[in-house]
């Protein structure tokens, strides 16, 4: 739908899903994703806050992971679900600028907490008998609010400046959300400040704590080379992998979108690579990290039980 009336203030998206067969099924697809996504991550949060015996820092910064991956999806998939079901692909500029804070915010967040649990583990293998230490409570309230501080400042910066930029040009948005490097390609301005921004941003929240992760991983590999214990080297070995795999996951499609120079971006390859960090990672990270692992699995019975009982 193009609009090109100027005294509207109201963006268009123009969605995910095409208007035929397939997109009915990409359509129902996604909800049953999302449906999944809220389920597994709520069923991970209520499991962690009543089992005493996840009432660890690893459990807790996992509690926040699936907290951040709740509200991630639910910021995007309601709206793109009822303009595909109602027609109506509009969204207020008011609308839009909120949906984006909260895009920008959560993956920010999220970017910074992952290489906060790379940093758990790190400790926890490399160095366990000071791990009681270096993740006592507060310095884990400190890497929550810290990373919510941080992502919250980057996204208001961002969103200040895009929704405070003239719009001339139609305001219809290929992307099935507010992205703003796709907002900002309807401007009537020169915006290579705010790409440039765009590079910094992704730098900092998503390339240096890659490598942050990346980095503490190897020193894991390692340790978990020299050890004497067959069980422990498993069990260690389980963990770590679970944690790179979600790693890869969320960061290789965000980085490559969002790094490369505007030319050689293109809306439908965009759209297909935000489906993966927007919608796909919120419904495999608790999948991945509940299977994988004996002790969740362990709690989840008993939470079960429990509740049978009663």
């Amino acid at each position: 739908m193009e609009n090109n009336n100027q005294t509207s203030t109201d963006f268009f998206l123009l969605g995910l899903f095409p208007p035929s067969e397939i997109g009915l099924f990409s359509f129902i697809f996604i909800v049953l994703i999302f449906l999944m996504a809220l389920f597994g991550n709520m069923s991970m949060i209520i499991v962690i806050l009543l089992d005493i015996h996840l009432h660890t820092p690893m459990y807790f910064l996992l509690s926040q992971l699936s907290l951040m991956d709740l509200n991630y999806i639910s910021t995007i998939v309601p709206k793109m679900a009822s303009n595909y079901l109602f027609g109506n692909k509009s969204i207020s500029f008011i609308g839009c600028g909120v949906q984006s804070f909260f895009f920008i915010t959560l993956a920010g967040a999220e970017g910074l907490l992952l290489a906060c649990m790379a940093y758990d583990r790190y400790v926890a293998i490399c160095f366990p008998l000071h791990y009681v230490i270096h993740m006592r409570k507060r310095v884990l309230v400190l890497m929550i609010t810290g990373s919510w501080i941080m992502s919250s400042i980057n996204s208001c910066a961002h969103n200040v400046y895009a929704l405070h930029i003239p719009y001339c040009r139609s305001r219809t948005i290929n992307h099935f959300f507010c992205d703003l490097p796709a907002m900002l390609t309807l401007a009537c301005m020169d915006t290579w400040v705010y790409e440039y921004t765009v590079f910094v941003s992704t730098t900092l929240f998503l390339v240096l704590p890659f490598i942050g992760i990346a980095c503490s991983y190897g020193r894991v590999l390692l340790t978990i080379c020299r050890m004497h214990s067959t069980e422990g080297r498993k069990k260690a070995y389980s963990t770590c992998s679970t944690h790179l795999t979600v790693v890869t996951f969320y960061y290789a499609p965000f980085a490559y979108t969002y790094l490369r120079p505007r030319s050689l971006r293109t809306p439908t390859e965009d759209k297909i690579l935000a489906v993966f960090y927007t919608i796909l990672t919120p419904m495999l990270n608790p999948i991945i990290y509940s299977l994988r692992n004996k002790e969740v699995m362990g709690a989840l019975r008993r939470v079960i039980q429990r509740i049978c009982s009663v």
